[in-house]
């Protein structure tokens, strides 16, 4: 497709039509993950660096397909954060790219020995990492997840079917097309990574539940809604990413500068990303040194504050917090703001209304430190960073499809790793058992 021509409008496909799309995209990417599965490392880090330049050459064509998505997206009056989510430009084009490029450089983690051990009868025995097969990922708004997931289940020698949202339609399929143009360069399979055609709600339905003879797990990415909707319709696996509720906890022990500049970063650095602090813990014997440099900081940068009534009665800018405000995902400048007694207090509230995604505590006392890491069981915990580090690029991981809050399979960012199984390989000398 040339740069300068439009892009289809999505076909809104039903019944029997997308019945047999649906099938269609299963049985090519099951016949691509079987190839994957025999590929070398070269030929799908060779893919991944035309991809990336692919995504380069792509730019103008990519940022027109967003222009058509964020018109579409204004008309529907979506709200600032999701808007933000949406919006692609050249800076984050070209961080879409060195992504990519960021995964193709990463070890390929299939064939990887995880372990090697000998038993006494002379079996050898080794857990070797190999991939899922086909993996169906699901997301809403942010184009540059078609990007991220795509490199991340070429890497780990998984097929892909994704199913990005409506609104992000047109910048997807325009991300898609160098994807592709990386596969045919690596002699891969187009098909290893596709992308369902139709902005149809019933695909995703028929993803979740009628797709279980191609599709070996599900990965949604999205808002509450969605996760709820693809955890109670799934028939296969699911690597569950749960709502971002991150909580700040600033100790008495807290450094005043870096716990104002952490809690500043934490909230506003971007308010609509699943790492963004939502709710701040403060010590009640530190108010007096650490609240107002804190909170001056915040309402300069436009951020709205909600306060219990302690925190109401000190600052009248903030507004009475409700209850559910602490079980709220805001994506937006606003933040919950709670006193507590201490660490235990803290622990508390994060165990009770959190969605176990990342926490961060800013303080220098040791025991304090050591009581909130180990005591709290969320996915991503930080000592004295903001919980905008939540994320696979920051972690090393060149990418990521997601923040995965479960306990079973991965958890934390979900980078190619994450993205494999293992099998047991036994080497023997003729052993025979008793």
């Amino acid at each position: 497709m040339h740069a300068t021509e439009p892009l289809a409008s999505p076909a809104l496909l039903t019944g029997d039509d997308l019945a047999a799309t649906m099938t269609r995209l299963g049985r090519q990417a099951r016949e691509a993950a079987a190839e994957l599965a025999r590929v070398s490392p070269a030929q799908k880090t060779r893919a991944l660096q035309v991809a990336a330049a692919a995504i380069r050459s792509r730019r103008d064509q990519i940022l027109a397909a967003n222009t058509r998505d964020m018109d579409g997206a204004k008309a529907r009056q979506l709200t600032g954060p999701l808007l933000d989510r949406l919006l692609l430009d050249a800076k984050r084009v070209e961080a879409m790219a060195q992504g990519i490029e960021a995964v193709a450089a990463l070890p390929d983690p299939i064939g990887d020995v995880i372990a090697d051990w000998t038993r006494p009868n002379g079996l050898r025995i080794q857990r070797v990492r190999v991939p899922l097969g086909v993996i169906g990922i699901i997301y809403e708004s942010r184009p540059n997840v078609t990007a991220d997931a795509g490199a991340l289940c070429l890497k780990s020698g998984n097929a892909v079917i994704l199913r990005g949202g409506s609104e992000s339609f047109h910048s997807s399929h325009a991300i898609h097309a160098a994807l592709v143009d990386g596969l045919k360069a690596g002699g891969l399979p187009e098909t290893a990574i596709q992308m369902v055609p139709t902005a149809s709600r019933d695909a995703v339905g028929y993803l979740l539940g009628q797709m279980r003879e191609f599709v070996d797990v599900i990965v949604p990415r999205g808002g509450k809604n969605l996760i709820a909707r693809v955890q109670a319709d799934a028939r296969v696996p699911v690597i569950g990413h749960l709502e971002g509720l991150c909580h700040v906890y600033v100790h008495r022990s807290a450094d005043v500068a870096m716990a104002r500049d952490v809690t500043l970063n934490a909230k506003m650095r971007r308010t609509g990303i699943c790492g963004a602090a939502e709710t701040l813990l403060i010590d009640r014997d530190c108010l007096a040194t650490h609240w107002r440099p804190i909170a001056d900081a915040l309402v300069a940068a436009g951020c709205e504050l909600r306060g219990d009534a302690e925190l109401c009665r000190r600052d009248t800018r903030l507004k009475p917090a409700t209850e559910d405000d602490w079980r709220t995902e805001y994506l937006d400048a606003i933040l919950s703001c709670r006193v507590v007694s201490d660490v235990d207090e803290a622990i508390r509230h994060i165990s009770t209304y959190g969605s176990a995604h990342t926490e961060s505590i800013i303080a220098s006392d040791p025991q304090a430190v050591e009581r909130f890491l180990h005591d709290l069981d969320s996915a991503i915990l930080l000592h004295n960073a903001s919980t905008q580090f939540a994320d696979g690029g920051e972690f090393g991981m060149g990418a990521e499809i997601g923040i995965a809050t479960g306990r079973i399979h991965a958890r934390g960012p979900v980078g190619a790793e994450q993205l494999t199984s293992y099998k047991y390989v036994v080497h023997g000398t003729g052993q025979v058992r008793p």
